[in-house]
């Protein structure tokens, strides 16, 4: 997911932790049928690649 995203390892685990995903618990990874679901994420991830100082 990671390398989809162009973003780094870190970075995802951090969403994931943020959002309560553990998808390694799972037996079948599923994203939300959230229609803004990729939106929001990107928002997210752009928290922490610009943190405001």
């Amino acid at each position: 997911m990671a390398a989809e995203m162009g973003m780094s390892q870190s970075v995802i685990s951090r969403i994931w932790r943020a959002f309560g995903l553990k998808p390694h618990l799972l037996e079948q990874f599923r994203l939300s049928p959230d229609p803004q679901f990729i939106d929001k994420v990107r928002d997210v991830a752009g928290l922490y690649l610009t943190r405001p100082r």
